[in-house]
């Protein structure tokens, strides 16, 4: 099994190592970081080097496209992270669900800020909030939510932002976007790979191919009947690889890239339901069609 993901995504753009040496510096001016991850994939979007940028610093966890998962899975996470002793909040940052809670916890953030500051005799000012996280993963969205308008460039795939920016807020809140940032190496390839299945990780970086082989042996054990029903062959007969090449055949002339397309744009679309290729640490993902079911 690892070796199907031996190598499959090494990839640090230059525009990146640069943003993350310069966020590096302007994080120190910082009070507050906003951590935005993909709820799809709520751990395999999160890394060490966010976590060492970060520092001490208070820090609220943005569990983005929360639309896209089941809400039992949501909920899970949501109690995983308050075990942790830290503050997540599923938003949308498309349509704007739940973006009002993260700007009213940010500005309780400021008061807080800002009370410590007259304690030491100094006057108030607006406080420094980072938005980061791995490439589309949402940062811009969610930025122009909070500021109520287009304040950031925004689009669904990775490296749009290439710089910081500072963005403000009603006097209150200097919101600071950021490029996705990257580890230098993607040493867990696994985790990688559900990056790149997410859309979350430049397509210049791996074979579309590889990786919908290996989304459609995920996706497999979570939705087999809308596999079967949406790409007419059975992903329970044969192997992840062997399905896409059926498909491949019977609905793309041969054409494997297509098949591959087809298979990631429809998960990354939502097309084939709100499906969660994660759950927390030590509880298994049920199939998503059963899910559903229990909440219902």
């Amino acid at each position: 099994m690892e070796s199907e993901y031996s190598n499959l995504i090494q990839w640090y753009p230059g525009h990146i190592a640069k943003a993350r040496r310069q966020l590096a510096e302007q994080i120190k001016q910082v009070d507050l970081v906003l951590e935005v991850l993909d709820a799809r994939i709520a751990h395999s979007s999160r890394h060490d080097e966010i976590q060492k940028l970060a520092g001490e610093r208070p820090r609220l966890v943005v569990l983005n496209r929360a639309d896209m998962i089941p809400q039992g899975v949501l909920r899970s996470w949501l109690r995983w992270f308050a075990a942790q002793g830290e503050a997540a909040y599923p938003t949308n940052a498309q349509n704007g669900d739940g973006v009002r809670a993260v700007l009213k916890a940010a500005q309780q953030g400021a008061v807080a800020v800002n009370q410590r500051r007259a304690g030491r005799g100094m006057r108030p000012r607006a406080v420094r909030v980072a938005v980061i996280g791995f490439p589309n993963v949402g940062k811009s969205a969610l930025i122009n939510r909070l500021v109520g308008k287009r304040a950031v460039e925004s689009a669904a795939k990775p490296g749009v932002t290439r710089a910081l920016r500072w963005v403000r807020i009603a006097d209150v809140i200097d919101l600071l976007d950021s490029p996705g940032i990257l580890p230098p190496r993607l040493n867990d390839q696994r985790a990688a790979a559900k990056l790149a299945i997410c859309d979350d990780i430049g397509q210049a970086a791996y074979t579309t191919s590889r990786v919908a082989t290996l989304a459609a042996e995920l996706l497999t054990p979570l939705v087999p009947g809308r596999l079967a029903e949406r790409f007419g062959a059975d992903p329970l007969a044969v192997t992840a690889e062997a399905w896409l090449e059926q498909v491949a055949r019977h609905k793309y002339h041969g054409n494997l890239d297509r098949a591959a397309e087809a298979l990631l744009g429809d998960f990354r679309r939502g097309q084939l339901g709100a499906i969660a290729l994660e759950a927390p640490p030590e509880e298994p993902l049920v199939p998503q069609a059963e899910a559903e079911c229990e909440e219902g």
